[in-house]
C-alpha cells in the first residue's frame, strides 16, 4: 500500500515553528543539526485528514466548539471496533488537550503531595516531568519485572500506575495476559491504573495492541483506570492539539469533566482537532497502513546496517513504533564522547538514553523519508566505531 503514497519526498519544514528542526539547539546547543529526535514524524497527514481540514477552513466560522457530539464519539468508536475488534463505551468519553495534560489532571485527581507513581524503565520524559513536577514520587520497574512490580505496587502509599502501552521508549507491546496481571495487581493494591495508549496505532506485523478497557475489571474488584489517548501520534497532527480518554467511573468522569470545564478553562476543544481526529478514525486507515509499512521498512534498514557494522549490538526493530531504541552498551563507548561526536562531526542529533533514565542507549526517530534515515544511522555508526577506537574521538 506504500506505493500509493509518496513517503520518499522531503518536506522541508525548517522555518514552521517545529520544535523538532527549528528547536534543536535547545537541546543540543548547536542549530542546523539534522534531528532525529522528538516523536513526530516528517510525513504530511492523510490526504483525508487534509482534505477536512481544508473544507473546515472554507467553513470561515471558529466559534466555540463541542466535542460531546455524536460525529466525534462515534468516529472513536468506530476506530475501536474496526482497528481492535473493542466496543468501547462512548459514555466513558472525556476531552482534552493533550494526552500529558490528562494524565495530569488524573494525577492530581487520585494522588496527593509526596504520593507514589509507578512507571516501567527506561521512562519517556514526558511522564518524569509530570509526575514529579507536580510533586509526586516517581518509582520506576524495570520492563518485564514482575516482582519489582508488585513490591511497589504493594506500598501503602503507591496509588498511580502509568503504563505505556505500547511502551516508549521501547517499543515493547504488551500482551493481553501481561495486561491482565498488572490489572489485578493494580485492584488487589488499590492502584488506580493510567493506560497511555498513543503509540497503539503504530503496532507492527505480527503483534497485537489489547486496549486497557478490555482488562479493566481483572481482578473483580473494577478499579479506578483511565485510557488515554489521541491521533495525534499516528496521523501526526500533534500541533492541532487533542486528545481524548475513556474513564471507568462514573463519578471519576464527573470530576474530571468538571476539572477541566471550571478550573482549566478547557470547555471549547480545538475544531480542527475534532476534524481531524474524525476524517482518520473514519477515513484513514489506508494511510496509516501505508506509513506503517514505509516506517518498518526504515526500522528493517536500521537493523541491516548495525547488524553489518555493530554486529555486537545485536539490535532488532521494535515491535511498535518509529522510534529505534538502540542498545550500545555492547559498544562500550562513552555516551558524552559519543554525543560529543554526533553533534561536532556528524552534526546529528539523535537522543541520548540517559533522558529516558537509560545511559548506553539511544533513541533514533526514523519517521521520515529512507533518505533521511540511510544518513542518521550512518552517522551514528561511524560515531560509535570513532569513539570505540579512540576514547577522545579524534
Amino acid at each position: 500500500m506504500a506505493e500509493l503514497y509518496d513517503f520518499d519526498t522531503a518536506i522541508d519544514r525548517r522555518g514552521t515553528w517545529c520544535v523538532q528542526w527549528d528547536g534543536v539547539a535547545d537541546r543540543f546547543g548547536v542549530d542546523g543539526l539534522l534531528p532525529f529526535t522528538i516523536s513526530d514524524m516528517d510525513f504530511a497527514t492523510a490526504p483525508e485528514v487534509l482534505a477536512a481540514l481544508r473544507d473546515r477552513l472554507d467553513h470561515g466560522v471558529f466559534g466555540y466548539t463541542t466535542w460531546q457530539q455524536d460525529d466525534f464519539r462515534s468516529a472513536v468508536a468506530h476506530w475501536y471496533a474496526t482497528r481492535y475488534g473493542t466496543e468501547i463505551d462512548t459514555g466513558q468519553l472525556v476531552y482534552g488537550p493533550s494526552v500529558l495534560n490528562q494524565l495530569s489532571q488524573l494525577l492530581q485527581m487520585w494522588t496527593g503531595q509526596g504520593d507514589g507513581v509507578v512507571v516501567h524503565t527506561p521512562t519517556y520524559d514526558g511522564f518524569r516531568k509530570a509526575i514529579t513536577g507536580l510533586g509526586r514520587e516517581l518509582r520506576g520497574v524495570p520492563v518485564g519485572d514482575w516482582e519489582a512490580l508488585e513490591r511497589e505496587l504493594s506500598r501503602a502509599d503507591a496509588k498511580v500506575l502509568v503504563l505505556c502501552s505500547p511502551h516508549n521508549p521501547t517499543g515493547r507491546v504488551w500482551m493481553g495476559a501481561e495486561l491482565t496481571r498488572m490489572a489485578e495487581l493494580a485492584e488487589r493494591y488499590g492502584v488506580a491504573v493510567v493506560s497511555d495508549e498513543i503509540h497503539a496505532d503504530f503496532v507492527h506485523e505480527g503483534y497485537v495492541h489489547v486496549p486497557w478497557t478490555r482488562v479493566a475489571g481483572a481482578g473483580g474488584g473494577g478499579g479506578r483506570w483511565a485510557l488515554v489517548s489521541s491521533g495525534s501520534k499516528a496521523f501526526n497532527f500533534p500541533a492541532l492539539t487533542g486528545s481524548y480518554g475513556l474513564i471507568g467511573d462514573p463519578a471519576d468522569r464527573a470530576e474530571y469533566l468538571r476539572r477541566m470545564e471550571t478550573a482549566e478553562g478547557l470547555a471549547s476543544p480545538a475544531v480542527l482537532s475534532l476534524t481531524a481526529h474524525i476524517a482518520a478514525y473514519r477515513e484513514g486507515g489506508p494511510w496509516l497502513d501505508a506509513v506503517r509499512a514505509y516506517v518498518a521498512g526504515n526500522l528493517g534498514h536500521v537493523a541491516e546496517r548495525l547488524s553489518a557494522d555493530l554486529p555486537e549490538l545485536r539490535w532488532e526493530p521494535p515491535q511498535a513504533g518509529y522510534l529505534a531504541w538502540i542498545d550500545l552498551r555492547a559498544a562500550g563507548v562513552d555516551d558524552a564522547e559519543l554525543q560529543r561526536v554526533l553533534v561536532e562531526r556528524e552534526r546529528v542529533a539523535i537522543m541520548g538514553g540517559a533522558v529516558y533514565g537509560a545511559p548506553g542507549f539511544v533513541r533514533l526517530n526514523v519517521g521520515c523519508p529512507r533518505a533521511k534515515v540511510e544518513r542518521g544511522v550512518e552517522a551514528l555508526i561511524r560515531a560509535v566505531k570513532s569513539v570505540k577506537s579512540s576514547p577522545s574521538g579524534v
